[in-house]
């Protein structure tokens, strides 16, 4: 199987996966109109400095797609089960066509949470220049990157059955505490927890839809210092895993 064909296969794999459309897509867009629609009005949500539309639109975005991400471990997980990879070493399929493909896939679904939720947010009002538009979508994309390492992380690590709910807590503590529900204050300990998480900035980047900075350093080096980390993990779990008789 040539790395092509095996996107296909994993595109409309994953297309066809009822729990990614419901947890990735159509439970933060319910969610956006039960919570923002009745605050459409308020323009300093939680003295954030963004519209209420604004912000919850940024975090369930960052909530669907760190869960579309790090859902690639579960297909892992389940792959690993059924020595379906192990079938794939034996064929043309590169190891890194094998994990780049997880990888692109994991982004093609990234993307259809972000659009979905995007129109979304235009439908309660979120109005921002194109540049701004480009700007915070270029960050959201940059600081998912951690979490496409820890997708497969997490894939060679777990078993098929406890991957669904490894998935869920971990996907849920850090939208608890990143900001996704409500905004982080400027002390206290989820604020001084926060900071070292690569969420919290991913959620952070509607900030750049206001005309702010974006990140600063602490955001660029926390979201590069993760991304090493469980990139050097992910291939080390990797490699371990296949290297099994």
């Amino acid at each position: 199987m040539r790395a092509a064909g095996y996107l296909r296969y994993e595109l409309l794999r994953t297309v066809r996966n009822r729990r990614f459309l419901v947890f990735s897509l159509g439970f933060p867009l319910v969610l956006y109109f039960l919570i923002a629609g009745p605050n459409k009005d308020q323009h300093d949500f939680g003295g954030s400095g963004l519209d209420a539309p604004l912000y919850y639109m940024v975090g369930l975005m960052a909530f669907g797609t760190m869960n579309g991400m790090l859902s690639t471990g579960a297909r892992i997980a389940g792959e690993r089960q059924v020595g379906w990879n192990r079938q794939l070493r034996i064929s043309p399929l590169s190891a890194r066509g094998y994990l780049g493909t997880k990888v692109v896939t994991a982004y093609a679904m990234a993307c259809t949470t972000i659009a979905v939720m995007s129109l979304s947010g235009v439908s309660l009002g979120v109005r921002l220049s194109a540049g701004h538009w480009v700007r915070m979508l270029a960050m959201i994309l940059v600081g998912l990157v951690p979490f496409a390492a820890g997708g497969i992380l997490l894939g060679h690590m777990v078993t098929s059955d406890s991957a669904g709910p490894a998935l869920g807590g971990i996907t849920s503590l850090l939208a608890l505490v990143s900001g996704t529900w409500f905004p982080i204050g400027d002390s206290g300990v989820i604020h001084d927890v926060a900071q070292v998480l690569p969420s919290y900035w991913l959620v952070q980047a509607a900030h750049v839809g206001v005309g702010g900075n974006g990140w600063g350093g602490t955001g660029w080096t926390v979201i590069a210092v993760w991304s090493a980390a469980l990139a050097w993990l992910a291939a080390r779990a990797y490699r371990r895993d296949t290297g099994r008789v």
